[in-house]
């Protein structure tokens, strides 16, 4: 998608403070941060949302979720645990439409979520 923020970040052309990339999932830092550590987790390959993923995503989803295990033990809060978050259309907060998991720690997280 020529105008997906993700896709321009994963492509170079926007910069950010990448921490994982390899040929299925890139991963950089939250300009926002909700935590101490405030990482999204992307695959390389737009798709807009939960709601349009197909089995063949399924690989890759899990692959986000194995990336997301690395991550967190690389930054030191898998221990003390870490809160992983996909928000699914505009409702759930999705603000950017290229799918992707967020993953917090670094702090007690705060309830009631939503």
């Amino acid at each position: 998608m020529d105008d997906c923020l993700f896709c321009k970040i994963i492509k170079g052309e926007i910069p950010s403070t990448n921490v994982y990339h390899d040929d299925q999932v890139t991963a950089f830092r939250d300009i926002h941060p909700a935590a101490p550590t405030h990482i999204l987790i992307v695959p390389n390959r737009h798709i807009d949302s939960v709601n349009v993923m197909t089995r063949d995503d399924e690989p890759l989803i899990g692959h986000l979720f194995l990336v997301a295990k690395q991550l967190a033990s690389r930054e030191a809060i898998a221990e003390g645990g870490y809160r992983l978050i996909v928000n699914t259309g505009p409702q759930a907060g999705q603000t950017v439409f290229h799918i992707h998991l967020h993953l917090l720690g670094g702090a007690p997280m705060k309830h009631p979520m939503g």
